[in-house]
């Protein structure tokens, strides 16, 4: 046990010193022109303020939720519910700050980032790769290095202080993955409202009426834009796989304590060994990654993926060879349950790319019916985006089926929950590189619009826009690779909570269980609809606010007048926090309310229902989303009559459509599925 603790932690510490080196490296970079610097200077003043509030609205909700918890535990658990109630609801407020901590490191590191990256993109294509993807690299490292320090920390805690018995300790640190959750959906949820309003605002009245390239400095709404990249896809993606990480952990280790009299401790620890596998396996990965001369920087990117995936798949073999050992029992399967979950990794990875990537079918398809108008365009993205919804079914399905037979074929009890649950481990193995991918993406599109804005050479514009391109591509893998952990989590989650529930089977024959089946269904499409609403609400303000401004000022197209950035900045940060707090409240209420008044199997069925409608929302909404966009950039490449053409126009509809549901909604639910299983984990008690 004790070296087990010191693995953790020792390659937990290391990693935090890594991605310190890498960010040392990074800071001494030059940073571009003067002009570069007031832009980049003012995407960060506008992010930074956009956090600051955001965060104080969270802390007013996290401290609510804090108490709801202890009162469930103290009021439900007799003399000793008011202890666990503290434990619990002190590891919620852990998790939540933790959470929160690695949206806003991601945030930090991609607002310095971005210049870098810009003045970094005159030396050539390799350098600027190598800048944004290793300060992704920093918060993919320093978020998977916080989760496992968190919960190995919260682990020895309870057992060295509060001297509670190790096959308990999982059922307390339960609120760490719920506050984790809780945050992540607030984070994700304000920052996308944020990012997807002003990206819209800015098209509808710069592209589309004034006929002015993206990032023009002329577009009031140009720094919101820029902002809305940081506040969303990082501070709020950061938040999002920080809370998979650890609530995919604590659910496998709350699964491991039924197999505690045949594993040990080991059983429990396992999730947390194989993930700092992962991170070691991540830091490899990333030395393998450059440019060469004419290559497309997919391919390098996608070279490091491999090192890493094939490093982690080593690693799962020893790991459980090492790890998962009973005498009497064959427990190699349990290796190939693993193999399963990275293999399912990849299916996703790549399935994402077909429906997303601008040389496929897909976006081919709506790209071609732009031609005939704007109808026609938003059906057949539609169309894409519920199509792409069979093969991954197909995939968690496969996953989930061979991992759980494979787990049942060690004879072991309960094997085969626990074969899903190191399924789901093995998914989440690369999940350091995927978050450095991702990171890539933004800061890559900031360093973009800061070359745009300050005027930089052409050659430089070349640069950031093939590095933009190859960043829509990761950040739309992203969101299917965090869509199928989410798929694998939940269903972990789940088995979890009937575990602490007591729950042997779910009857829906049962009214109670099917109305909170029901609900939970329903909930999924009142919560993307009160998403997307936001972001059609926030995104008329600005528009108001950016065609006020060129009738006031018009000398701003001729280049005689600056835009105030400032306006719509603070218009878009006012109306995302406002707008974020109704569909919050309403994922943290509906599961509460339902187990509560319908009792513990029909939570069950709420969560059930809740995660398979979730699931397959949220793939239809980012690859519908993804490939509108992409259809887009196919046609401004100079396809079907190229900018300006009718096609275009259209596609920019389509494109508009499709913002709020790749960036809003869907990366929101990936969040909301694994929020329900937390919350009725940590409430368990207080619906039985």
């Amino acid at each position: 046990m004790p070296r087990l603790d010191l693995f953790i932690t020792g390659v937990g510490v290391l990693a935090l010193i890594y991605a310190w080196m890498l960010w040392s490296q990074i800071f001494k970079q030059g940073t571009g022109t003067d002009t570069m610097k007031k832009v980049a200077d003012a995407i960060k003043e506008g992010s930074n303020a956009f956090l600051k509030r955001q965060y104080k609205t969270i802390v007013i909700f996290v401290a609510v939720v804090a108490v709801v918890i202890y009162l469930a535990h103290g009021l439900t658990g007799g003399v000793n519910g008011w202890t666990a109630g503290a434990q619990v609801a002190g590891a919620f407020i852990i998790g939540a700050f933790l959470s929160a901590l690695a949206g806003a490191i991601s945030m930090v590191v991609a607002t310095r980032a971005n210049i870098r990256t810009a003045d970094a993109a005159g030396s050539g294509l390799n350098h600027a790769l190598l800048t944004a993807l290793k300060a992704g690299a920093v918060s993919g490292i320093t978020i998977v290095a916080l989760s496992l320090l968190g919960v190995m920390s919260l682990y020895l805690f309870y057992q060295n202080v509060f001297h509670i018995a190790v096959a308990q300790i999982p059922g307390l640190i339960v609120g760490y993955g719920f506050g984790a959750s809780f945050v992540a959906l607030f984070a994700q949820l304000g920052g996308g409202i944020y990012t997807k309003a002003a990206d819209v605002g800015a098209d509808l009245v710069g592209k589309v009426e004034a006929g002015i390239p993206e990032d023009d400095p002329r577009n009031p709404a140009v720094v919101a834009d820029l902002v809305g990249d940081n506040v969303g896809d990082c501070a709020g993606r950061g938040a999002d796989l920080f809370e998979s990480i650890s609530a995919e952990s604590i659910g496998a280790m709350v699964l491991g304590v039924a197999l505690y009299p045949i594993f040990g401790v080991k059983g429990i620890l396992f999730p947390l060994v194989l993930h700092a596998f992962g991170l070691l396996a991540t830091i490899i990965g990333l030395w393998f990654v450059k440019a060469k001369e004419g290559e497309n920087p997919m391919k390098a990117l996608t070279r490091g993926y491999w090192v890493t995936t094939i490093l982690a798949i080593i690693a799962l073999f020893f790991t459980t060879r090492m790890m998962l050992v009973a005498p009497g029992y064959n427990t190699t399967p349990f290796f190939w349950a693993g193999f399963i979950g990275i293999l399912t990794a990849l299916a996703f990875v790549y399935i994402t790319d077909y429906y997303t990537g601008k040389q496929f079918r897909p976006v081919k398809s709506i790209a071609e019916s732009s031609q005939t108008g704007h109808g026609t365009n938003v059906i057949t993205g539609m169309s894409v985006g519920m199509e792409s919804t069979a093969l991954p079914v197909i995939v968690v399905a496969g996953a989930l089926l061979g991992s759980y037979a494979l787990g049942n074929s060690t004879e072991i009890p309960m094997g085969g929950l626990y074969g899903t649950a190191v399924a789901t481990i093995g998914m989440l193995a690369t999940v350091g590189y995927i978050l450095a991918m991702d990171m890539f993406g933004p800061i890559t599109d900031n360093a973009g619009g800061i070359v745009e804005m300050s005027n930089a050479p052409e050659a430089t514009r070349e640069v950031t826009d093939e590095l933009d391109a190859t960043g829509n591509t990761t950040k739309a893998i992203t969101k299917g690779y965090a869509v199928g952990s989410a798929a694998l989590a939940a269903f972990l989650l789940f088995s979890a909570y009937l575990e602490q529930a007591k729950i042997t089977s779910v009857d829906m024959a049962k009214v109670p269980v099917f109305v909170g089946a029901l609900i939970g269904g329903m909930v999924v499409f009142l919560f993307s609809s009160l998403a997307i609403r936001a972001v059609g609400k926030a995104a008329g303000v600005i528009v108001e606010e950016v065609r006020r401004q060129f009738k006031a000022k018009p000398g701003i197209m001729a280049g005689t007048d600056k835009p105030d950035y400032a306006a719509a900045v603070d218009i878009a940060t006012v109306s995302a926090l406002r707008h974020m707090i109704a569909p919050g409240i309403l994922a943290i209420a509906a599961p509460i309310l339902v187990g509560y008044f319908l009792r513990a199997e029909a939570a069950a069925g709420f969560v059930m229902v809740g995660t398979i409608v979730g699931i397959l929302m949220a793939i239809m909404l980012n690859n519908a989303g993804g490939a509108w966009d992409n259809a887009k950039k196919f046609i401004e490449k100079g396809n079907f009559g190229g900018k300006k053409s009718f096609a275009h126009q259209a596609a920019v509809t389509g494109d508009t459509v499709g913002d709020p549901f790749k960036d809003t909604a869907g990366p929101s639910l990936h969040v909301l599925i694994k929020l329900f299983s937390t919350l009725t984990l940590a409430l368990a008690s207080l619906f039985i």
